[in-house]
């Protein structure tokens, strides 16, 4: 939901502002679009972290293949947690960035552009945290961004293959129970290495700029920005879809919900009866994912006397 919002309000902001050198929304798109695409990061590594975590612990629980359903309210409790710790993160760069404006020599046209400047009539407790901020955002993005998740995620993968090595891959092998847990495995491991691919070429680029800045000219800094930019967007459009082809139950119930809305819901015989088997198949696949066997009904009582 996070990516779809970066690509619905994001990318049409910095393409306008390439096309007309005229920043839509002003001075509010030059705060706002910084710190989506900082929570953006956020929620990226902290979802990385949560699912590495769970991941441990289904490797590790006595009953894993008896694990219970999680309740609903844990899974919003954990997201609420993962979203709102992003976005208090990112608060400093709706502080950190301002519009300005330079006119160029040979044609006298205008440009707008965000630059990384504290406005001057923030209280002096603030100004001095966000230049504090500002100096140490370089290392913040890699050690935070970066580092966390991946050294996280492979942390995580390494203890797991190494407890089912030892205790439960004799136990489990061949079964759907295993098969479920090396489909999630990879389907982290999937998201890690995008989510490291597309952002590698921002944190190189911020060491660069950190340290050669003042040999570099303002053309070669903006396009800079505006590739780490499209490296965002892109990781923002393949992780959905990386996502819902590796996580088999998880695309089958898209695929589903799809169908039912292209079909029109119909209440006739035939689409009652594709619903019901697509609800069949939905139900089971989403059985397998959580890890929990499907409970068999109970046995009907027999009608009659006891004879």
């Amino acid at each position: 939901f996070w990516d779809f919002l970066i690509l619905f309000f994001c990318l049409p902001v910095v393409i306008f502002n390439e096309i007309t050198k005229k920043r839509l929304l002003g001075d509010v798109s030059c705060r706002i679009v910084p710190f989506m695409e900082v929570s953006s990061l956020g929620v990226t590594t902290f979802s990385l972290c949560a699912l590495g975590i769970d991941r441990f612990h289904a490797a590790t629980s006595p009953q894993a293949s008896a694990r219970p359903i999680e309740q609903c309210q844990s899974i919003i409790a954990k997201l609420a947690v993962i979203w709102v710790g992003s976005m208090t993160l990112s608060v400093p760069e709706i502080l950190l960035w301002q519009l300005a404006q330079d006119t160029s020599p040979v044609s006298g046209v205008v440009t707008e552009y965000c630059t990384m400047k504290p406005s001057s009539n923030l209280p002096e407790s603030v100004y001095s945290l966000v230049l504090t901020y500002q100096n140490a955002r370089m290392w913040w993005y890699f050690g935070c961004y970066f580092c966390l998740p991946i050294l996280f995620t492979v942390s995580c993968q390494l203890v797991t293959r190494r407890i089912s090595g030892t205790e439960k891959k004799t136990e489990c092998r061949g079964t759907k129970h295993s098969q479920c847990e090396s489909h999630l495995n990879c389907t982290i491991i999937g998201l890690t290495i995008i989510y490291g691919l597309c952002t590698t070429p921002e944190n190189v680029c911020n060491i660069v700029v950190a340290y050669m800045s003042p040999d570099m000219s303002k053309q070669t800094l903006d396009l800079l920005n505006l590739i780490n930019q499209f490296f965002l967007f892109f990781k923002c459009s393949v992780t959905p879809v990386l996502l819902l082809c590796l996580c088999r139950p998880l695309g089958q119930a898209f695929m589903d919900c799809c169908c039912c809305c292209c079909e029109g819901c119909s209440p006739d015989t035939a689409s009652s009866e594709g619903s019901a088997d697509s609800k069949l198949k939905t139900e089971m696949s989403s059985s397998i994912f959580f890890d929990k066997p499907r409970e068999s009904p109970p046995p009907l009582l027999a009608l009659g006397t006891p004879c």
